[in-house]
């Protein structure tokens, strides 16, 4: 049985899925503003190996994940410019409703290259907040409707007041939260926590729609519950993010969502994924100071590499990036795909014939995605000389891991004439067991790109 912990209950729970054999997801995707950095894709690598187990216990999952390029003020809590306006500025581009879209454009497409480097697969939907705002408008007519809703300068406002669930996702003590603790004094707004529904308020945003509230634009918060009741329902199984969507983003999607359609609990599990920090604290694209994967793979770092390293840690502890622990990563990984190169060339055939490590790696990743203790279990079976599937069941727990282990392939490389001289001398001085000239000869070798195994077949040189 998949347990998975919701952070609406603080507690792990058996996946009941609202239709038998069926999964709705929702994952908050990214604003286009500027490159995801690393820690962003840390968030989408977990949400990965989510949508993986759940096919991996034979769920049929519909993923619906969005793309935000209106509406995310520079703030959370509905302050400060639009982040695709200061983007603008910050690239020097001239204002317009053209040179927004590319580069809203441009972003998304640099995000989706990222995602693809990492073997994540597309979602079943993406949905763009700018193709999505007459469905939000009448989202918004519903809340109106039924009250929860009120007029300011700035537009119209969602009062939290009204809305006796509002706590529950983020444990919030609204009695304690005061005007100015989360957002900027506002005296029009009835409760510290209210929030914008529809911003009327920035006449110089580039983009803005008619509506019944007047002309404006939509709260980002709003964009996530509209895109998704549209293509999931009303109610569904899985939302998930980064934690700190917890006491705000979120919060505020359950309140307008469960106002708007009287439905309770609008979604029964939600899944969050904690930061990757940096040894001085977490990775903010706001400061300017961010890693990409691009930076990684300019340092030599395969993309799946950074993969392997976030699959180390339990997607609910943070995870401390360092070029030490991305190392130690590429050595397990590279350890990984010579022992899958290995295992191919020996010409292994045959269907999984479990001898309990299967089992085991069910078992660890039913266990609310627990990555780390998954691979634990993939090496003590790759170092159990009883087990003669090995290939087998590495491509099965690939099906969740997804490390590319079924394209891993030798490479095809000539060896230079220099590097074969070495090794004609080398070979002399094993033979003449002159072991200090050969270890001395090893490393001229390696600095020259390319490392020698000792075989009982001879010397095998790799390109290292």
């Amino acid at each position: 049985m998949l347990k998975l912990y919701n952070t609406l209950t603080r507690k792990k729970e058996d996946f009941k899925p609202i239709k038998p054999g069926e999964a709705g997801m929702y994952c908050c995707g990214p604003t286009v503003y500027n490159y995801a950095h690393i820690g962003n894709l840390r968030a989408y690598i977990f949400e990965d190996i989510l949508r993986r187990v759940l096919e991996f216990n034979e769920f049929d999952v519909k993923q619906v994940m969005n793309i935000t390029d209106v509406g995310h003020l520079a703030s959370e809590a509905d302050e400060g410019e639009d982040k695709l306006m200061k983007a603008l500025a910050r690239e020097g581009k001239k204002p317009s409703l053209e040179s927004m879209k590319e580069l809203a454009r441009k972003y998304e497409a640099a995000f989706k290259r990222d995602i693809h480097m990492l073997n994540i697969p597309e979602p079943s939907i993406w949905c763009r907040a700018t193709e999505h705002v007459k469905e939000m408008i009448e989202l918004i007519k519903r809340i109106d409707k039924n009250s929860y809703a009120y007029k300011t300068s700035g537009g119209l406002v969602f009062d939290t007041s009204k809305f006796k669930h509002y706590a529950d996702l983020g444990k919030l003590k609204l009695d304690d939260l005061k005007a100015g603790a989360r957002i900027k004094l506002d005296r029009e707004k009835k409760n510290p926590s209210d929030f914008a529904l529809w911003i009327t308020n920035q006449p110089n945003h580039l983009m803005q729609w008619e509506s019944t509230f007047g002309r404006g634009f939509p709260g980002w918060h709003i964009e996530c519950s509209a895109m998704s009741i549209k293509y999931l329902g009303e109610q569904f199984d899985i939302h998930c993010g980064g934690i700190d969507h917890i006491p705000i983003h979120h919060t505020n999607e359950i309140a307008q969502s469960e106002a708007a359609t009287g439905k309770h609990p609008w979604v029964k599990y939600w899944l969050h994924g904690e930061f990757l920090v940096m040894p001085h604290g977490k990775m903010s694209k706001s400061s300017g100071e961010f890693l990409t994967l691009q930076v990684l793979m300019d340092k030599g770092y395969e993309p799946l590499v950074y993969r392997y390293f976030c699959l180390g840690a339990h997607y609910r502890q943070q995870l401390t990036f360092s070029f030490e622990g991305l190392d130690a990563a590429k050595a397990a990984y590279e350890k990984l795909k010579s022992r899958v190169i290995e295992l191919k060339q020996k010409g292994e055939k045959g269907i999984v014939d479990d001898v309990g490590y299967l089992s085991k790696f069910s078992e660890a990743i039913n266990d609310d995605l627990n990555t780390p203790k998954a691979l634990a279990v993939m090496w003590d079976m790759l170092k159990d000389e009883d087990v003669g599937n090995k290939l087998s069941l590495l491509l099965e727990f690939d099906r969740v891991l997804g490390l590319g282990l079924n394209e891993m392939k030798k490479e095809e490389f000539k060896v230079p004439k220099e590097v074969t001289v070495l090794l004609k001398k080398r070979d002399d001085a094993r033979k003449a067991k002159d072991w200090k000239l050969s270890d001395k000869i090893r490393d001229e070798i390696k600095a020259k790109g390319f490392s020698v195994l000792d075989t009982h077949d001879g010397q095998k040189v790799e390109k290292a």
